[in-house]
């Protein structure tokens, strides 16, 4: 009886294992397979290599990602960082809560930072403006700091902003401990998360003023003017460039995210833990190379045009266009056959309409995916059918139809 039971557990043991190899060999044979499926799309398909820990290649107005390495990869991002100051600082700035001729005095604690540095003393008095570009261009740790201080009070509760607003982006691979970069534990994010940000950043066009400068004099207020170059050597020497942060410090090495434009189409390429600054813009220029490459812009809306007739009243004979207060260009790949629709909210329940009167907004769609919209306004004067004069013509339809 004993032997038996042995002789059956012994069997049962050698099912149990047989079925842990197999189990085993399928998952590890699925993990091939999911993984081989991402490097052949985001790599061999199109033999691009980059010589980085991580990268990303983004169309920023879709938000499409056409390519990617070790995107979720959380790294330490150095001044990269800035990105959310500098968000931050455009949002406060573009709701009215600051203006950009608003006065900061420098702190100590400002003063103090060390890195990166705009060299500004303490109690010395500058401009929002002056401190965007301390940040944008010249990635000064004194600029961002105080500008931290005069948006959150002190450094530590606008780092609680920078999350908080990350977190608001679905930057779920972020934890923010300074508004510098400088090296801090747990400081990390991903090249997908910088490419949320940079997006958004992308969104105020006016930081690309700043940033899209290679050299700036401030001198106001001073004995010495400050002489501000940029750390992003691409806005000189790669065509269209125009923005957005570099980073490096010995724990993460060379990191960007840089974006430019050529013929409407915008590129915006990150790149993190890079050997050097060169193979960083050499990468960095490549993807972006390649981007314009394959994607083209298209007009799918143009300022002054007329984007839909609205009819106030079923004969037609009252009536007004919505006309596009701005031009709009949709990116597609090159040779693709994207569908782009159209689809207007409108306000169609007042009583009057003056010519130019903001009446609402028009979207735009890709293939289905809302990819921008344009406020549109009414071409000319036109009052709306009061309710017995509806009533009228709908008597008059009825009489019509009869005889």
């Amino acid at each position: 009886m004993i032997k038996t039971q042995k002789k059956i557990i012994s069997k049962l043991l050698c099912v149990f294992f047989i079925l842990s190899i197999c189990i085993t060999y399928t998952c590890n044979t699925k993990a091939y397979e999911v993984s081989s499926k991402h490097i052949y799309n985001s790599q061999d398909n199109e033999n691009l290599t980059v010589d980085a820990k991580s990268a990303l290649l983004m169309e920023p107005t879709s938000g499409k990602v056409i390519f990617e390495k070790n995107s979720h990869e959380k790294l330490e991002p150095a001044s990269v960082t800035k990105i959310m100051t500098m968000l931050l600082t455009m949002e406060a700035v573009d709701s009215g809560k600051i203006s950009l001729k608003d006065k900061v005095t420098i702190s100590e604690n400002a003063k103090k930072m060390g890195g990166s540095s705009m060299l500004l003393d303490t109690g010395e008095v500058r401009t929002v403006e002056e401190l965007i570009k301390g940040i944008g261009i010249a990635s000064g740790n004194d600029a961002a700091v105080a500008m931290a201080e005069y948006l959150g009070g002190s450094e530590q509760a606008f780092v609680g902003l920078m999350n908080k607003r990350a977190q608001e982006l679905c930057m779920k691979d972020t934890s923010f401990k300074n508004c510098t970069g400088l090296n801090a534990p747990g400081h990390m994010t991903s090249a997908y998360d910088i490419s949320i940000m940079s997006r958004e950043l992308l969104k105020h066009p006016q930081i690309l003023k700043y940033t899209g400068t290679y050299m700036e004099t401030i001198s106001e207020g001073r004995k010495s003017p400050i002489e501000l170059v940029n750390h992003n050597k691409l806005v000189r020497f790669f065509k269209g460039c125009d923005g957005l942060k570099t980073g490096f410090t010995d724990a993460a090495k060379y990191c960007i995210s840089a974006t430019s434009t050529r013929d409407n189409v915008r590129m915006l390429a990150v790149i993190m833990g890079s050997p050097s600054y060169k193979i960083r813009n050499k990468d960095a220029s490549m993807l972006m190379n390649y981007g314009f490459s394959k994607y083209k812009s298209i007009k799918s809306i143009t300022k002054g045009k007329a984007v839909q007739k609205i009819n106030l009243n079923k004969k037609g004979d009252k009536f007004f266009y919505a006309i596009a207060k701005d031009d709009f260009n949709v990116i597609v790949e090159k040779n693709s056959k994207d569908k782009i629709t159209y689809n207007c909210i409108l306000n169609k329940n007042k009583k009057k309409y003056k010519k130019g009167e903001n009446i609402g907004y028009c979207n735009i769609y890709t293939n289905g995916k809302l990819v921008g919209k344009v406020d549109v306004c009414t071409d000319r004067d036109v009052k709306s059918p009061g309710i017995l004069k509806n009533l009228k013509n709908n008597f008059s339809d009825i009489i019509n139809k009869g005889v």
